[in-house]
Parts: C-alpha cells; structure tokens; sequence
C-alpha cells in the first residue's frame, strides 16, 4: 500500500543559504520549547510543546543551502493513543531554486493518512510552515503560534 506522507511547500524571495539557515534554527520559528543543536549530522535536540508534545530529533542528512533530514528517535505525544507515533519518522526539508526564487519542500515522512495525528499534526504543520517559518525567512521573525 503506497502512502501519502504530508508535504507542503514555500517559495520565497530568498536564497537558497538564506532559507536553508532559518530552517536549522528551529527555536526561532517551531513554537514550543528547543534544546540542543542542529547545525550538523548527528546534531540533536528536542522539542516540547507544553505537555502534548515531547520529541527528540537527530540530524541524520545534510547538503548544505540544499537539504536536512532530521529522524525522530523519540516521541512522546500525548494525545493519540500510540504516544511514540512520530519515533522513526523524518522530518525533510529540501531548498531548489526556481525562477529566481527558493522554493522550500518540506516532508514528514512517516506522517500520512491513517495514523491517529494525521488530521492534528499536518494542520499544526502547515501552520507552522506557512505562517511561522515563512515570517521568518521573509522578515527574519517568526509568527508567535498557538497549537490546538
């Protein structure tokens, strides 16, 4: 069975080291609480978000200005029922240059259809993504969110 692992994109004014950048400095657009690094491979850190969301991630690829991948080797998420949903997941973020422009992909592989945070976790994403990130980037400040 083929899934569909939620993506969403940007493209931006900006160059590709620009975007790159503000993507590895995830404490400045993920809201919630950030500690550790994730500058290089084998980088780790990890994300709270009040006491929903718990998770631990390793810098596992990177191209610079170009792509990181960064793998799940923890989660705790506790408001599905298989709290370690997001643990081996990855979390990808690719940069291209188009038409004078960046266009940032960004991918959740693991998170598609038919798992239980589906519906509340690529809905947190595109905010996230589209709205925090893309005020970063484009204004060097990202957007204060409030997660449901």
């Amino acid at each position: 069975m083929k899934t569909s692992d939620f993506t969403t994109s940007l493209l931006v004014d900006k160059t590709q080291k620009e975007v790159f950048d503000a993507v590895n400095s995830p404490q400045n657009w993920w809201p919630g609480d950030i500690a550790g690094r994730s500058e290089k491979i084998n980088d780790e850190f990890t994300y709270r978000y009040k006491e929903f969301h718990y998770s631990k991630q390793r810098v596992v690829e990177m191209v610079p200005d170009q792509k990181v991948v960064w793998l799940v080797t923890e989660s705790q998420l506790n408001f599905t029922e298989d709290v370690n949903e997001w643990t081996g997941t990855k979390i990808i973020f690719e940069t291209s240059e188009e038409d004078g422009k960046t266009r940032l992909n960004f991918t959740h592989q693991g998170l598609y259809p038919g798992v239980e945070c589906f519906d509340s976790c690529s809905g947190a994403w595109s905010q996230i993504i589209q709205q925090s990130l893309f005020s970063l980037i484009t204004t060097g400040k990202g957007v204060q969110l409030i997660l449901a």
